[in-house]
């Protein structure tokens, strides 16, 4: 889904604070993600821009194409009601999110704390 349709899902999620773990994560393929936690759901997610050309301008300066809202793809990955939980499983994550394929550590993280990708039933 992307941005738009995430927070359309659950108004909870557009009126929450947010804690962002993180702007430049990446991929083995070199996508980009960011990492948020929504307070009032417990839900950790991640936001993924697509892979973009790069141009250079005749200046010699390169940028990257502007991305459109809808082509930023959301998936909530984990689900902890505290923040100070998120913050204990997310531990190093600085670090990890410099490294390439950062997410991959993300992932393999939130297995090995056994994280819930969604709220228990109930």
């Amino acid at each position: 889904m992307d941005i738009e349709e995430f927070y359309a899902a659950d108004e909870r999620r557009r009126r929450s604070d947010e804690v962002e773990f993180g702007t430049d994560w990446a991929d083995a393929e070199g996508a980009r993600y960011e990492l948020s936690w929504v307070a009032d759901t417990g839900e950790l997610y991640v936001m993924r821009e697509p892979l973009v050309k790069m141009m250079e301008d005749p200046f010699g300066d390169v940028f990257d194409a502007s991305v459109p809202t809808d082509a930023l793809s959301v998936a909530v990955v984990g689900w902890m009601p505290e923040l100070a939980g998120v913050e204990d499983v997310l531990a190093g994550w600085q670090e990890a999110m410099a490294a390439p394929n950062g997410i991959g550590w993300l992932a393999d993280r939130l297995r090995q704390r056994d994280v819930p990708r969604t709220a228990p039933a109930g």
